[in-house]
């Protein structure tokens, strides 16, 4: 077991622990359980990058690793949102969760479908994207669960003080934009990813169209001599 699948175990293992914490039997409260929770998916999310580099700079690229990375993702990506629909329904409404998911898995059929048609569909600008809109929506979700508002300066709420200071960040207003920006740009890359897959799909057809083409050709022109 290397340091990259290692790395992408350990994102595996902490899908089960992150909705444990979100849920209402966590022994968590407060904002100690918004913090932990947070700090918990940052940590995960970290690693989704990492454990890639590292595999390529150490040349440790494996099947095992090739199959738990995007299982991963998906696994920690979705089960936030799952998780997120009943920590912050004011914010994650249950279709969002269904547009998430719904995607996920477009893009995974779609992938094995060009894998079993022998090319491969990268991942796109949007995707990549996507997935930072996807990690700040998941964080501001959680804080928005007990912040309204952060307030830095004197009496900064993040203290415990009375929330009057010379700074306020909008916690509830950048949790609502960054899930429903994530929402539109989730939708944006399925149709981008799809777009890939239907040119490629299309451009192997006539390959193939024409390789039969010349084939037949050739047959016949065998036959007639």
């Amino acid at each position: 077991m290397n340091l990259p699948n290692s790395m992408t175990l350990s994102r595996i293992a902490c899908v089960p622990l992150l909705i444990w914490l979100l849920s209402a039997s966590s022994p968590l409260s407060g904002h100690a359980q918004e913090w932990a929770v947070s700090l918990l998916f940052i940590a995960a999310s970290v690693t989704d990058g990492l454990d890639g580099y590292l595999a390529r700079k150490r040349g440790q690229i494996t099947t095992m690793g090739m199959l738990l990375d995007p299982l991963a993702d998906k696994l920690l990506v979705t089960s936030g949102y799952i998780a997120l629909v009943a920590f912050d329904p004011g914010v994650v409404k249950p279709w969002i969760a269904v547009v998430v998911i719904g995607r996920e898995f477009l893009v995974r059929g779609l992938r094995a479908i060009a894998a079993n048609e022998g090319f491969t569909i990268h991942a796109s600008e949007i995707g990549k994207l996507k997935t930072v809109i996807q990690i700040v929506s998941v964080v501001a979700c959680i804080f928005d669960h007990g912040y309204h508002e952060w307030v830095f300066g004197p009496g900064s709420n993040l203290l415990g003080g009375t929330g009057s200071g010379w700074f306020i960040l909008p916690v509830h207003g950048i949790a609502v934009t960054a899930i429903y920006w994530m929402t539109v740009v989730s939708i944006v890359s399925a149709i981008d990813y799809f777009a890939a897959f239907w040119g490629k799909i299309d451009h192997a057809s006539a390959k193939s169209r024409i390789e039969r083409s010349a084939l037949l050709s050739r047959k016949n022109s065998a036959a007639a001599r």
